[in-house]
């Protein structure tokens, strides 16, 4: 397995008995992952366990009661009395809501069973997880790869070297330095970053796969797990999204576009962020008579997908629409590196002054910029400027292609090693 990030939390995950959750996307590397930690913690440290596909449904046969569960683990070397864990590696369990139930029982009655359980997320496992299973999970949301990741998966040594140092650099004029990152960002915001996506070479291989993950998104997510009846329309209704991404989004219009009622725009909108396509940011406020107040801007996590609904998957220096994937990128960089989604939101008053992200600590607020720009002007730092003085906010980011350096409360710094350098804790 290529290296992630969260592969060694996961591997430490196996001291402690709550049951381990792997939720995401399709094809963001849950299956790998499991597969990775039942091959260490069984096949390297000889520890027992069993690892089990549940969209075979011989497999979920095999688990469907507590007693059928009891006697699987014992026919494959499970003790009541063992000291260690037996290790259960559940693969796709959302398919199956009793699971969450058998779940439960095991970990009240198995005090030695530890469980790694992984699945694309929904508002249907949401609830069954939160209601059967409260105190005795641990939740992982399972991102694509964030531009580190993509650089390992790449194995292009001097782009790992030049990332890991990217943050000695200062000054002005720095593009040109970091030119071999740039094409790879470039590449990144058209593409995305499912690992299958990024290990393919040539483009029309690329595009082909993001054909085949969300043609089995539609299958196997829309139609067949939940059961969604006018595909046809919420396909409308993702269209609309990717065509607006990054902008205020009303849900009157995106009824209109997709012929969809008010509540299921709702409905499915949430859907989609459930299983982790989109975010939603909501617009951040303290003075109703002053900011804006309802609308929210929607963003897909992934511009490989993004673009791949909006079939444009032209060349970065040809878009229009570069500044809105360059503000996805960053959003999702802050959410692959661990920032909740609630805590993420945009400002606006009524005098137009903006700040495209606000991570809100409620306590204390950290605004951030990106722009897709070599050459920054005073407009560029106007919303930052007053959103610092309104709030007396200390300090604020402003993510850039050419500078690395601090003008008055803001700091510029490069795309591409940000998120340790924000200081936003």
């Amino acid at each position: 397995m290529k290296k992630r990030k969260i592969h060694q939390e996961l591997l430490e995950q196996c001291k402690d008995r709550k049951i381990s959750f792997l939720i995401g996307a399709r094809q963001v590397g849950k299956t790998t992952l499991l597969k990775a930690l039942y091959e260490k913690l069984c096949i390297e440290q000889k520890n027992s366990g069993i690892f089990l596909d549940l969209d075979i449904f011989s497999n979920f046969e095999k688990v469907s009661s507590f007693e059928n569960l009891v006697n699987l683990l014992k026919l494959n070397g499970y003790k009541e009395e063992q000291k260690g864990f037996f290790y259960l590696f559940l693969d796709e369990f959302q398919r199956y809501g009793d699971l969450s139930i058998i779940m439960k029982n095991t970990y009240d009655n198995l005090k030695n069973v530890k469980i790694y359980a992984s699945g694309s997320s929904s508002l249907k496992i949401k609830s069954q997880i939160q209601e059967s299973l409260a105190g005795r999970k641990k939740i992982n949301i399972i991102h694509p790869l964030d531009f580190e990741e993509f650089l390992w998966f790449k194995e292009d040594e001097e782009a790992i070297k030049q990332f890991q140092n990217i943050h000695k650099l200062k000054g002005d004029d720095l593009q040109a330095l970091t030119n071999k990152l740039n094409n790879l960002l470039n590449e990144f915001l058209i593409f995305g970053s499912y690992p299958e996506v990024v290990l393919e070479q040539k483009e029309s291989k690329k595009i082909s796969v993001l054909d085949s993950i969300f043609d089995l998104y539609v299958k196997k997510d829309l139609v067949e797990y939940l059961n969604i009846k006018n595909v046809v329309n919420v396909k409308k209704l993702i269209e609309y999204l990717a065509i607006n991404n990054g902008q205020k989004i009303k849900y009157e219009e995106s009824c209109s576009a997709s012929s969809l009622e008010y509540r299921e725009v709702i409905n499915y909108i949430e859907i989609l962020n459930e299983t982790h396509l989109i975010t939603i940011l909501r617009p951040f406020f303290t003075n109703k008579n002053k900011e804006l107040v309802k609308i929210p801007k929607i963003y897909f996590i992934d511009n490989g997908v993004r673009n791949y609904f909006i079939k444009n998957f032209s060349p970065i220096n040809l878009r229009e629409d570069k500044g809105r994937l360059f503000e996805a990128y960053v959003i999702s960089e802050l959410l692959k590196f661990g920032i909740s989604p609630e805590m993420l939101k945009f400002w606006q008053d009524k005098n137009k002054h903006e700040v495209d992200i606000i991570v809100d600590y409620n306590h204390k607020q950290f605004p951030i910029e990106a722009k897709f720009k070599t050459n920054l002007k005073c407009a560029d730092f106007k919303g930052m400027n007053f959103f610092i003085e309104e709030y007396e906010i200390g300090r604020g980011s402003l993510i850039n292609l050419n500078s690395q350096k601090t003008i008055g409360k803001i700091n510029l710094l490069l795309p591409f090693d940000f998120c340790k350098r924000l200081n936003i804790e």
